[in-house]
């Protein structure tokens, strides 16, 4: 398995041998994913990926270039569409906020994302994973009646609440949470709270924390934290191994 440091440096200098956006229609709304090739054109499986609250940008196609650099197929799902503005943090907030408070059409919008995933790949086995907003959303899914759908869930520094009037099944596919020990966005307690969840629900799951690591400590900024961001890739690099290659 190749390290962080390497496979970011693969993603700068070459791009997979298939890796376009890809337009789609929702309700008449126009959205645009991203789907990168497995490099080696045998996909072990398809993940689906969820952005964090501002939408697609060159973050998650590089986070999707670099695990089809691992031999999956990888489709970036668009929860937000044309009609949606994003870019300040106004505009993150109530993009986000809005499927939040929503979460039938946010469902609605992840299964047409799933659609469009599975007509851009014909692999076999699929993990739902997203970043901040997006891994929400992943357990958004985990928690929902198409939860069958997928073979695995992760949540990179996500949103953990648990909405009222749901809960999670025993017989959902394994959830990996990978957070940040200096999350102040959704911090220890929600931590905890969430495996006491999962624990009465008799669910599966992994949950990794980092200490120091702060909300968003994937990505490009001040937020960064090389040693949480290696370490979380590592582990959901054999999540998918464990979940697709041998699934």
């Amino acid at each position: 398995m190749k390290t962080l440091s390497t496979i970011s440096l693969l993603a700068l200098t070459a791009a997979p041998a298939l890796a376009e956006d890809v337009g789609y229609d929702v309700d008449g709304v126009e959205h645009t994913g991203y789907f990168a090739a497995a490099d080696d054109g045998e996909a072990a499986g398809l993940v689906v990926l969820v952005h964090d609250w501002n939408g697609i940008d060159d973050f998650e196609r590089e986070q999707a270039d670099m695990m089809a650099a691992e031999g999956y197929d990888v489709f970036v799902v668009d929860m937000f569409g044309a009609d949606t503005p994003t870019g300040t943090m106004e505009q993150n907030r109530a993009a986000s906020s809005e499927l939040g408070q929503d979460r039938e059409k946010m469902r609605m919008l992840l299964q047409a994302g799933l659609d469009q995933a599975e007509q851009q790949s014909d692999a076999d086995g699929m993990v739902v994973a997203g970043y901040c907003f997006g891994g929400g959303v992943a357990l958004e899914m985990a928690r929902s009646d198409f939860a069958d759908r997928a073979d695995g869930f992760g949540s990179f520094h996500g949103s953990l609440g648990l909405p009222e009037g749901q809960s999670y099944s025993p017989d959902a596919a394994p959830i990996l949470i990978m957070h940040g020990g200096g999350d102040e966005s959704q911090p220890l307690g929600s931590v905890y709270e969430l495996m006491q969840t999962l624990e009465e629900a008799g669910a599966t799951y992994t949950v990794e924390v980092y200490s120091g690591a702060p909300h968003g400590f994937t990505e490009p900024g001040d937020r960064y934290q090389e040693r949480a961001a290696t370490e979380s890739w590592e582990t959901f690099n054999d999540f998918l191994e464990d979940r697709l290659d041998n699934g």
